[in-house]
C-alpha cells in the first residue's frame, strides 16, 4: 500500500520505543530492547516511553499500573539510559498520541488490520471476545511513533509487521492529504548492540519465546532475580541428554541448546560458533551452565541492584517522569496541531 515515490523526509533523525507495564522484566526484555535503547541514546535524539495505553488492551490492575510503570522506568535507568541523553516518559502523559490514533483509524483499512499476526496470537479462539483496543493496537503504535517524527524504531522479529503498517499509514497520510514527506517513513533498528542476539526463548521450552506472561516464574530469568534466583534457574533450565555440538550446525533441532548458548552469546558479544568452540563436546552441566551463571550474575547484579535502589525512592522515578513527559509533549503537540491543520480540523 505505500506510495512507490514518496517525497523525502527531511526532519531529524529520531527513535521511538517503549515497553509494557505489565509483569516483570526479563532477559528478553534487556538482551532485545533496553541494551539497544542505552546504544541509541548515542547516536540520535531518542525516546523511550513505557506505553501504558498499550497495556490496558487487556486488562491491568489500577492499583497496580502506576507501580508497574515506575518498575519499568527504573529498569530503564538501571539499565543506563540517561535522562539528559534521551527523554522517558509514561505514554498516557502525552495526550497526542491517543488524538493522532483516531485520525489514523480514520486512515488505516479494515483489511490491513485484518492481517496483523498479533492479534491472531493474543486473541486466539476467542477474538470476540478480546477488546477493540487488542485489534487496533497497531494503530495507535503507529500514532506512537509518528507523534515525534520518529524516524527509526528499534523492532525485534514479532514487531516487524506493525512498522510496515506503520510506514503503510504515514504514506497514504501524506498521499491522501497531498502532504508529501509529512511523516516519515520509519525504518527499522536492525544493527547494533543486541541486534545480532538470537530471540531469548523460555528456559522451560525453547520453542517459545521468554515472556512477561508466562505462568511458571521457572521459565525466564527476571531483571529483578538476585544471584541464588538466577543459578537455581540455569541449573533447571531444560537441556537435552546429548553433549553441546561442536558446531552451530549441530544446534539445529536442539532448541533449548540453541536458546541457551544463543543467551550465551548475546551476554559475551561473542558468535554462537565462538562459544561451542569453548564448549562444544562437554555436558551441560560440565562447565557451560556454571560459566553461564556467572556471566548472568556479572551482566544482570548491577542492573537488579540499582533497579531495587530506584524503587526504594519512587520520587526519584516520578521527577524523570515528569521531566520526559513535559519534553515529550513539547515535540508532540506542534506536530498535532499541524497535523489536525492539513486535516482539516476548526479553525482551520
Amino acid at each position: 500500500m505505500t506510495d512507490p515515490k514518496p517525497a523525502a523526509y527531511a526532519g531529524p533523525e529520531r527513535v521511538l520505543s517503549g515497553v509494557q507495564p505489565s509483569g516483570d522484566l526479563h532477559l528478553g526484555n534487556y538482551l532485545g530492547a533496553l541494551v539497544k535503547f542505552v546504544a541509541l541514546q548515542d547516536q540520535m535524539e531518542c525516546l523511550y516511553c513505557v506505553v501504558d495505553l498499550h497495556a490496558i488492551t487487556q486488562w491491568q490492575d489500577p492499583a497496580k499500573l502506576s507501580a508497574q510503570t515506575r518498575e519499568i522506568a527504573a529498569a530503564y535507568l538501571a539499565s543506563g539510559v540517561d535522562p539528559k541523553k534521551a527523554i522517558i516518559f509514561p505514554q498516557s502523559a502525552v495526550t497526542a498520541h491517543a488524538e493522532l490514533a483516531w485520525i489514523f483509524q480514520c486512515v488505516a483499512r479494515i483489511g490491513w488490520l485484518d492481517r496483523m499476526t498479533q492479534f491472531k496470537d493474543k486473541s486466539g479462539q476467542h477474538k470476540e471476545r478480546a477488546s477493540v483496543g487488542l485489534y487496533t493496537y497497531p494503530v495507535l503504535q503507529a500514532a506512537d511513533i509518528l507523534i515525534y517524527k520518529a524516524t527509526h524504531v528499534p523492532v525485534g522479529e514479532d514487531q516487524k509487521q506493525h512498522l510496515e503498517l506503520t510506514r503503510d499509514i504515514a504514506a497514504k497520510f501524506n498521499h491522501d492529504f497531498q502532504a508529501p514527506g509529512f511523516f516519515p517513513l520509519t525504518q527499522p533498528v536492525i544493527e547494533g548492540a543486541g541486534a545480532g542476539a538470537s530471540l531469548i526463548m523460555s528456559l522451560r521450552d525453547g520453542r517459545v519465546k521468554m515472556s512477561k506472561s508466562d505462568p511458571s516464574d521457572q521459565a525466564r530469568i527476571n531483571l529483578t532475580d538476585d544471584a541464588d534466583a538466577i543459578a537455581a534457574k540455569i541449573r533447571r533450565a531444560r537441556t537435552d541428554p546429548e553433549p553441546l555440538p561442536e558446531t552451530v550446525e549441530g544446534l539445529r533441532d536442539r532448541p533449548e541448546a540453541e536458546n541457551l548458548v544463543g543467551i550465551f552469546a548475546a551476554l559475551s558479544g561473542q558468535t554462537k560458533a565462538e562459544v561451542l568452540k569453548t564448549f562444544g563436546g562437554q555436558g551441560f552441566g560440565q562447565n557451560f551452565k556454571p560459566a553461564l551463571t556467572d556471566l548472568l550474575i556479572a551482566r544482570l547484579a548491577p542492573v537488579s541492584s540499582r533497579m531495587r535502589g530506584l524503587l526504594a525512592d519512587p520520587g526519584q522515578i516520578d521527577e524523570v517522569l515528569t521531566e520526559g513527559a513535559e519534553k515529550a509533549r513539547a515535540i508532540a503537540e506542534p506536530i498535532l496541531a499541524e497535523t489536525k491543520r492539513i486535516v482539516g480540523f476548526w479553525p482551520g
